[in-house]
């Protein structure tokens, strides 16, 4: 069975590699972060720090970093799920004027604005072409479920067989 720390550092992995996938969307597909969007790349990077950070303390710590992961994934799949009830009624905005200002006076979106800062003409309606059938909002929302299974797990496994009395 796999350790907690490998577990943790694949979820890290894991989301590293979304990340990567939203930059490589924005920067070469032309597919620019909404506010939502870019809440989400925010729940991504902050799973794959925690996990990145636990993993490297002892197994009680790790059992809490799960924890704290779980809510974080917990918060980018609300938002996740938020943006396609936008994305299905059109008429409500995404609060691009109350949120973009706000959002990109944040230290991370000033420190790395490629990564973090909203477009300010990017709206969370816009309909880009789906990918393998699903938006992006949709995929993330999956990528969150899988996490939240993964670190779920990681949180109630077991100790390894050595421990166990029958």
């Amino acid at each position: 069975m796999k350790t907690s720390k490998s577990i943790l550092l694949a979820v890290a992995f894991i989301c590293l590699a979304i990340l990567g996938a939203a930059l490589y969307l924005q920067h070469y597909q032309n597919m620019q972060p909404c506010p939502l969007c870019v809440i989400q790349r925010y729940a991504f990077a902050a799973i794959a720090l925690i996990c990145l950070i636990c993993a490297s303390l002892p197994s009680g710590a790790q059992k809490a970093g799960a924890g704290l992961g779980i809510l974080a994934a917990l918060g980018g799949a609300g938002t996740a799920i938020w943006h396609l009830w936008i994305i299905a009624h059109p008429a409500i905005s995404c609060g691009r004027d109350a949120l973009e200002g706000p959002m990109n006076a944040l230290p991370p979106a000033t420190l790395l604005p490629s990564v973090f800062q909203v477009d300010a003409f990017a709206l969370c309606t816009t309909a880009y072409d789906p990918i393998m059938g699903l938006s992006i909002p949709q995929w993330s929302l999956l990528g969150f479920v899988i996490l939240l299974v993964i670190l779920v797990a990681t949180l109630f496994k077991r100790g390894n067989g050595a421990n166990r009395r029958y």
